[in-house]
C-alpha cells in the first residue's frame, strides 16, 4: 500500500485553510486505497481535530528538526509526502527529498524557499515555472472537499426576486480577526429584509454577533462552526466570506459571493477575483465604506447582478483538483525522488 505523509498545520492565528485544502486531498488519496498520516500541530482548535477523527485520519505532532522528519517519515514508510505550510523551514523540504521521497509542496503564489518535486498552486491565475518540477498551478487544481464537490449542482442557478434573501457568512474555523460581527453590521445597515446565518467561531465572537441589532423584516441566526457548512451553501441565495482558500468553493457551488479581504496575502486573490467578475467586492475588513455599503445592497437587491455571479462562479471551478493533483502525487511517489 501507498503511504502518503502530509505537512501542515493549523491555529487560531493561522486558521484552517492549509488543513481544510489537505484533508480534500487525503479524502481522494483514502479513495484510492492510499494510506494518508498528517504531521500537523493544530493548535488545540477542536474544529480542525475534528476534521481529522471524522475521517479516521491518524495524526501526530510534527517533528521540530529536518532530521526529525526525515526520521519519521523513514519509521511511517512514506513513500511521499505533503507540505503546506507558511513557516515551515525550507531545509525539511529540502532534506526529505535528500533521502529519496518526492515532495508535493502547496503554495500561494510565494514558495517560501521550499523545494519540491511537485508545486501545487491553486489561486486563480497562477503560474508556476520550475525547471525539474512538475506545475500545477490555477483553478484546475483547487483542492475541494467532497463534502462541497457532491452538492455541485449540474447548471450553476438562477436567482429570482421572489424571496427573502439568504445569506451565509463565515469567515474560517477561528475567524482570529473578528469579521463576522462586523459583516452582521454592515448587513444590517444595508436595510435590506434579508434571512440570514452567520457563523461565530466561538462563544466570545457569538455574543457580539447576538448583540448586533438586525433591521426591519431582518432575520440573524448565530451559529457555531458546523460541518453543515456546505449545504447551508448550497441553500443560500448569497455568501459572504473572506478570499482565501474557501472562495473556491463558492465557486464550485456556483454561489454568488461578497468577499472581504482581511490580510494581505488575500490582495493578489481578491484583486484577481473581482476583476474576473467572480463575486462582489466589500475591500478591506476594518474599513467598511458606503461603497462596502452600497455594493452589498446591490448584490443583495438585484436577482440578475447574482444570477450573473453564479454564472461565472460555477464555470471557473470544475471540482475535480483534488483528482488531478492526486494523479500526478501518485505518479511521483511510484517513481521515487532523485537524491
Amino acid at each position: 500500500m501507498t503511504i502518503v505523509g502530509i505537512r501542515c498545520d493549523a491555529g487560531a492565528r493561522t486558521g484552517v485553510g492549509h488543513l481544510v485544502r489537505c484533508v480534500a486531498l487525503a479524502e481522494e488519496l483514502v479513495a484510492r486505497n492510499v494510506r494518508v498520516h498528517f504531521l500537523a500541530d493544530l493548535g488545540g482548535v477542536e474544529w480542525a481535530e475534528a476534521q481529522l477523527v471524522q475521517r479516521g485520519l491518524p495524526w501526530s505532532p510534527p517533528p521540530g528538526e529536518a532530521a526529525g522528519l526525515v526520521a519519521e517519515a523513514e519509521r511511517l514508510g512514506l513513500d511521499a509526502l505533503v507540505i503546506d505550510s507558511y513557516t515551515l523551514p525550507p531545509a525539511h523540504s529540502v532534506a526529505v527529498r535528500a533521502a529519496g521521497r518526492p515532495v508535493l509542496a502547496v503554495v500561494d503564489g510565494d514558495f517560501r524557499g521550499q523545494t519540491a518535486d511537485i508545486y501545487v498552486d491553486q489561486n486563480l491565475d497562477s503560474v508556476i515555472t520550475v525547471a525539474g518540477a512538475v506545475g500545477l498551478a490555477g483553478l484546475d487544481y483547487a483542492l475541494l472537499r467532497g463534502s462541497v464537490r457532491q452538492l455541485r449542482p449540474l447548471a450553476p442557478p438562477v436567482h429570482g426576486s421572489a424571496r427573502t434573501p439568504k445569506v451565509v457568512a463565515f469567515f474560517g474555523g477561528t475567524d482570529a480577526y473578528r469579521a463576522a460581527p462586523q459583516v452582521a453590521a454592515l448587513l444590517a445597515a444595508t436595510g435590506v429584509p434579508v434571512e440570514a446565518t452567520i457563523i461565530g467561531a466561538n462563544e466570545g465572537l457569538r455574543t457580539e454577533l447576538r448583540a448586533v441589532q438586525a433591521g426591519p423584516d431582518q432575520h440573524f441566526e448565530i451559529i457555531p462552526p458546523t460541518d453543515d457548512l456546505p449545504k447551508l451553501l448550497a441553500g443560500a441565495d448569497l455568501a459572504v466570506s473572506a478570499s482565501g482558500t474557501s472562495t473556491w468553493e463558492l465557486l464550485c457551488l456556483g454561489l454568488a459571493s461578497a468577499l472581504v479581504w482581511v490580510v494581505d496575502n488575500q490582495i493578489l486573490g481578491y484583486d484577481r477575483t473581482m476583476a474576473r467578475g467572480f463575486a462582489a467586492g466589500l475591500g478591506q475588513l476594518g474599513h467598511f465604506d458606503d461603497r462596502s455599503l452600497e455594493t452589498l445592497r446591490t448584490v443583495l437587491t438585484d436577482a440578475d447582478l447574482r444570477t450573473a455571479l453564479a454564472a461565472r462562479a460555477w464555470a471557473a471551478v470544475d471540482g475535480r483538483g483534488v483528482e488531478r493533483v492526486a494523479d500526478a502525487l501518485l505518479t511521483a511517489a511510484t517513481a521515487g525522488s532523485p537524491r
